[in-house]
């Protein structure tokens, strides 16, 4: 299990590092629209396993929809940042009204509350949440030219992964080596504090150690040793929180993972939990703080 887990994420950090330092603009538009269809997906066959039925169609449609809306329209000017905000509100209210909507065509069902609930959750926990992955990628960039991306969006969405993911290697190896004092136990008994400090401490090291190689420069955006610091800590705590929190869901399935897609991790949504937390704090410290 462990040699699978590891070769996994190897091959898996070695193709999202590819796809960000060499795709052309539009190809990781269609990756992340790819990873957001599979999350979800999965997500929603967490909640059928929790005895939760959803319209699987049309939450896809919805999140692939605020995606590509969000990419036709980010880049780096105010109008377009506006506009990328204006369209993504308005795909939410079209997929709020559709889905409700989709309640007319239900024939005695005792759940619309349940089917609501869910359907809308999936929409804003994977689309929703990865959709700041987009904005990192595009914001500083624009979409006037399908096959040219900035420098920023590359280096920013490679620093993303490389941290986030960081931490959980190092909480895996150091919880494994030396964890003793679970972390939060009725929520995920393999968790510890060790593991817990030695992901925060690892991922300070990616992340200072990344911004030292690039000497501070994101093309657009200049990132110092404090700031390095201090997103090293931030993202790290955002990956346990999604972490944490996929671990919620699965319980509350009764399932270890979410899929079964990559041998030795488990599915898709095992993979990017801490991602989806992870893309908006270092969106939004960068666009505070940075830009």
């Amino acid at each position: 299990m462990l040699r699978h887990r590891m070769v996994s994420g190897i091959l898996l950090g070695a193709l999202f590092a590819c796809s960000a330092l060499f795709l052309p603009q539009i190809w990781v538009w269609a990756v992340i629209v790819i990873v957001a269809t599979l999350g979800q997906l999965e997500f929603y066959i967490l909640a059928n396993k929790a005895g939760i039925p959803v319209y699987r169609v049309l939450g896809v449609m919805c999140g692939l929809a605020m995606i590509s809306a969000t990419y036709y329209t980010a880049g780096p000017e105010p109008a377009q940042i506006a506009a990328s905000y204006k369209w993504e509100i308005i795909v939410l209210l079209a997929s709020f009204m559709l889905i409700f909507a989709r309640q007319f065509l239900q024939k005695d069902n005792a759940k619309s509350i349940e089917i609501i609930g869910a359907t809308l959750f999936g929409i804003l926990y994977v689309p929703f949440l990865l959709n700041f992955a987009t904005r990192i990628a595009f914001s500083w960039t624009g979409t006037q030219n399908a096959f040219r991306m900035s420098d920023t969006g590359r280096l920013l969405i490679l620093y993303l992964l490389i941290v986030v993911k960081l931490t959980d290697v190092g909480a895996f190896f150091v919880g494994s080596l030396i964890g003793k004092h679970k972390l939060i136990p009725r929520v995920s008994p393999g968790k510890t504090w060790e593991g817990f400090f030695g992901g925060i401490t690892v991922a300070v090291i990616a992340s200072c150690s990344f911004c030292y190689l690039v000497e501070g420069n994101f093309g657009l955006i200049h990132m110092d040793m404090i700031h390095a610091v201090i997103l090293g800590v931030i993202l790290a705590l955002a990956g346990v929180v999604g972490d944490l929190f996929e671990s919620v869901l699965k319980r509350s399935a009764s399932k270890k993972d979410s899929g079964a897609v990559i041998p030795g991790m488990g599915g898709i949504l095992d993979v990017i939990d801490s991602i989806l937390f992870g893309a908006p704090v270092l969106y939004g410290y960068v666009s505070i703080f940075l830009a």
